[in-house]
């Protein structure tokens, strides 16, 4: 399951925009509140903890990386990672910077998933509604369909992808503190982000209160 939800839920998300072309946003940005503030939650109450008992002392420190490398990320991906896309022009070709940022994020999430099998939910939760609105926005954008397919498609293979080779490369395991700590850092700045951004003028409401509250207490169960 480790490497199925991850990949299958960006695959139901693609097929959902392709063929039932959702419109409503509210929809999604609940939806998106949701996956942000389950994702968050796992990684306080599972890979935080995990962490730190490693008695690494530069943890903190590698955590901020993560946080600096994402801000990076989306210079180049525009904030595709959460949502956050924008535009309607004509593609005429592939946009490799977003290509290229998107799948380094994805794979970065799949390496904690070897010892957190619980955050291959918490991934799957929150790439389905991102690659919704990343579908509709390649299919308003007129992007050739093949070219879309194919970009869905290894975006959806990179956390599984990421996940395999924490488990087939053994030297990983010796700075898997390390690894980890960036991935948090990078899954903070994500989820954080989405739960501020997930409605207009980033104001709060009681159904985004509820769905982020949900998210927190599905959470404690996994």
């Amino acid at each position: 399951m480790n490497y199925i939800l991850p990949l299958l839920s960006v695959l139901l998300g693609f097929s959902i925009a392709l063929w039932l072309e959702p419109k409503d946003k509210k929809n999604l940005k609940l939806l998106l509140a949701f996956s942000g503030s389950f994702l968050l939650s796992l990684t306080v109450m599972h890979l935080l903890p995990d962490v730190y008992n490693s008695g690494n002392t530069r943890v903190g420190f590698f955590i901020m990386i993560g946080i600096l490398f994402q801000i990076i990320l989306e210079f180049f991906s525009k904030g595709a990672e959460h949502g956050h896309v924008h535009g309607h022009d004509k593609m005429i070709q592939m946009p490799w910077l977003l290509f290229i940022s998107l799948c380094i994020h994805a794979l970065l999430e799949g390496f904690p998933v070897s010892k957190h099998h619980d955050l291959a939910l918490g991934i799957a939760i929150h790439h389905l509604p991102i690659a919704i609105i990343l579908t509709n926005f390649f299919i308003r954008a007129k992007l050739n369909k093949t070219a879309l397919f194919l970009f869905m498609l290894t975006f959806a293979l990179m956390t599984p992808l990421g996940t395999l080779v924490s488990d087939n490369f053994p030297i990983l395991n010796k700075y898997y503190t390390e690894i980890t700590a960036v991935v948090i850092g990078i899954l903070f700045h994500i989820s954080s982000t989405i739960i501020f951004e997930s409605s207009e003028g980033h104001k709060f409401n009681i159904a985004k209160i509820s769905m982020i509250v949900l998210g927190i207490v599905l959470s404690c169960f996994i």
